[in-house]
């Protein structure tokens, strides 16, 4: 009798258990299938890998060229791709120190404004190049005095520079003026022909005196007094005479290019 209850048992597992085989063995053989199609995409990726691999060692050996020649560095033929991008941390270091440069609007505390280096440095230079006009002025304002001056003091030696000698020579004229004054008739008689010597004398002397602008300035009686020309000797009340003019000429006056060289000397009427 148990045999019999455990007959049906096994049967109605066996039963319950066949739809599930059957799902299964469906199962298993959708993916030997899948398997199977997807193989010769699989050889096919396989043999391009190979042809890879295979064609490398060429390109190596090309890129190596002739015999002795260093193979290229993969590293330099492979691009800006290869290139090895910042740390992370350094890019923010690199802003940090380009923000505490600061700007040209707004620098940095404690960082020199170029703006202002440059104002400075402008300024500088003009103060310098002020300095060096008005140093420059100076000097061709000197040149220029100095240039005045010496052609001043050419003229002057040319005009001035027989002073001296002419002053001494004009008592020289003094003395033959005096002997042509003081010969009486009977000398004139008896020596006319010397003392037409001396007279000669005299006037030659005066045209060399000419010729370096030493001329004779000789006052006439009632002129007035030139304190410039003349020297008062004395003064005398003279009837008739106006207070202030000349009397008396007791000698001529001298002057060389317009300078007095000897004064006149004259005696002046004062009033009574």
């Amino acid at each position: 009798m148990m045999q019999d209850d455990k007959k049906p048992a096994d049967e109605s597992a066996r039963d319950t258990a066949g739809p599930q085989a059957d799902k299964d063995t469906a199962t298993e053989s959708a993916a030997e299938t899948a398997a199977e199609t997807a193989a010769p995409a699989d050889a096919t990726e396989a043999a391009e890998a190979g042809a890879t691999e295979t064609s490398e060692p060429a390109d190596t050996d090309a890129g190596a060229g002739s015999e002795g020649e260093p193979a290229a560095d993969p590293a330099d033929t492979a691009g800006p791709a290869a290139e090895a991008e910042p740390a992370p941390g350094l890019a923010d270091q690199i802003d940090e120190l380009l923000a505490g440069l600061g700007t040209e609007e707004n620098p940095a505390p404690g960082v020199p404004d170029p703006a202002a280096i440059a104002a400075a440095e402008i300024a500088a230079l003009e103060a310098e190049r002020d300095e060096l006009k008005d140093r420059l002025m100076r000097a061709l304002a000197e040149a220029e005095n100095t240039r005045r001056r010496a052609e001043r003091d050419r003229k002057d030696a040319e005009a001035y520079g027989g002073t001296r000698l002419a002053r001494d020579l004009l008592s020289v004229y003094d003395n033959i003026e005096r002997a042509m004054a003081n010969a009486d008739e009977g000398l004139k008689q008896n020596h006319a022909a010397f003392l037409e010597g001396v007279e000669l004398t005299g006037r030659e002397l005066l045209n060399a005196f000419a010729k370096h602008k030493i001329e004779k300035h000789t006052p006439e009686k009632g002129d007035k007094f030139d304190p410039n020309l003349h020297q008062a000797m004395f003064e005398a009340p003279i009837p008739g005479a106006d207070p202030g003019t000349v009397i008396e000429v007791m000698q001529p006056g001298f002057t060389i290019a317009g300078r007095l060289l000897r004064p006149a000397l004259v005696g002046v009427a004062r009033a009574g």
